[in-house]
């Protein structure tokens, strides 16, 4: 496992911003048209958003955001691990540091959504290890044969 120094992003680095393509890319790939929620760079600049990433020997790991609904809720999104750092820990890294943050903010729940299929399959191992439940839509999400929704109690 490597370690990581993880901070907040301003959307200008030029891998940080090659690391959210691959991300869209990847999520437009593996989904049904009309199914991707993944934010693009100007959603991810919203005031509501933290986006953060995780670096490690100068080099970009992961990407993570948090889209806080409400005082009570927030949202994780653009959950990204660099290829290069597949399976060392740069997910595991994010997932934690975001969840810290939120309950920092004082937040009670995380939630999240995700597509079906082998593509989602190490996020949603990822994301029950550390918790999550499957459970019903929220936001402004509405449930479909392709996505899921996970919550963690905070």
């Amino acid at each position: 496992m490597n370690e990581y120094t993880i901070h907040e992003d301003d959307l200008t680095g030029e891998p940080t911003l090659a690391l959210l393509a691959l991300h869209l890319r990847q999520m437009h790939a593996n989904s049904p048209v009309g199914s991707v929620f993944a934010l693009d760079v100007s959603g991810l600049k919203a005031p509501s958003v933290t986006v953060w990433t995780a670096w490690h020997d100068g080099r970009i790991a992961s990407v993570g955001a948090l889209k806080q609904w409400n005082a009570d809720s927030g949202e994780l999104k653009s959950m990204r691990t660099h290829p290069d750092f597949l399976r060392q820990g740069a997910a595991t890294a994010m997932l934690e540091h975001i969840v810290v943050e939120s309950r920092r903010r004082g937040l009670r729940r995380l939630s999240l959504e995700t597509g079906s299929g082998d593509a989602f399959e190490p996020a949603l191992v990822l994301y029950r290890k550390r918790g999550f439940v499957a459970g019903p839509a929220f936001g402004d999400y509405e449930a479909s044969s392709f996505n899921q929704f996970f919550h963690l109690a905070l």
